[in-house]
């Protein structure tokens, strides 16, 4: 199967090869915290994005794409009478589990890209310098698509994931759990097609179709 071929077989909402979709199995979670994610424009062209993955997950989360002037971010990223927290590993962070219980409806606002390119935008971005920064507990990472250049570093929807265990109350396991299940099929999938997991080691499984049809080219 040439390059062309492989790209024009993708999936148009997951990014996935059409016979590894994943799009039947993103769960509808219903969540009191609101998701508003940053992404920038060239992460969101990636194919090993997940915190587009993430926001599908969650019905009612915003997607503003960062540093497109053909897009425009729209603002504000806060609406009147919720709480705004920035996911953000800054020197004055404090623990998120301090906003856990919140009387407010809380909104959780989450940069979407590289170390480099997240740190930029609470400079840039217009009211985000604002929002006080929040940091989760150490976490080991199960992301095994790219080369982790920060010690504790997450995915985007491992770290939406863990936040909103420590926030959701009684439904924050549950919700962190169907949110991680998703992304464990899609990073083994991803892997398989790459070559470096057997069929065995894959969670849920190979589909079919790409039994039938293998898009390894093997």
């Amino acid at each position: 199967m040439s390059r062309r071929d492989n790209v024009e077989a993708r999936c148009p909402t997951c990014h996935m090869h059409a016979t590894l979709c994943i799009c039947d199995l993103v769960p509808c979670l219903e969540a009191r915290t609101r998701l508003s994610l940053l992404v920038h424009y060239r992460e969101a062209r990636k194919p090993t994005n997940t915190g587009l993955l993430a926001a599908r997950c969650l019905p009612g989360s915003e997607v503003g794409i960062v540093g497109d002037r053909a897009r425009p971010l729209a603002l504000p990223l806060v609406r009147p009478g919720e709480l705004g927290v920035l996911l953000s590993p800054d020197d004055d962070a404090v623990p998120l589990a301090q906003y856990a219980g919140s009387d407010q409806p809380l909104v959780l606002v989450v940069p979407d890209g590289s170390w480099r390119q997240a740190g930029k935008m609470r400079r840039r971005v217009p009211g985000l310098a604002e929002l006080p920064c929040v940091t989760l507990p150490p976490t080991r990472t199960t992301y095994r698509l790219r080369a982790e250049p920060r010690s504790g570093g997450l995915a985007t929807l491992e770290a939406i994931a863990h936040a909103l265990g420590i926030v959701e109350g009684v439904r924050g396991a549950a919700i962190e759990a169907a949110m991680l299940g998703v992304f464990r099929v899609m990073v083994d999938r991803t892997l398989w097609l790459r070559g470096t997991l057997r069929d065995g080691e894959v969670t849920g499984g190979i589909p079919a179709a790409a039994l039938a049809h293998d898009p390894r080219g093997t």
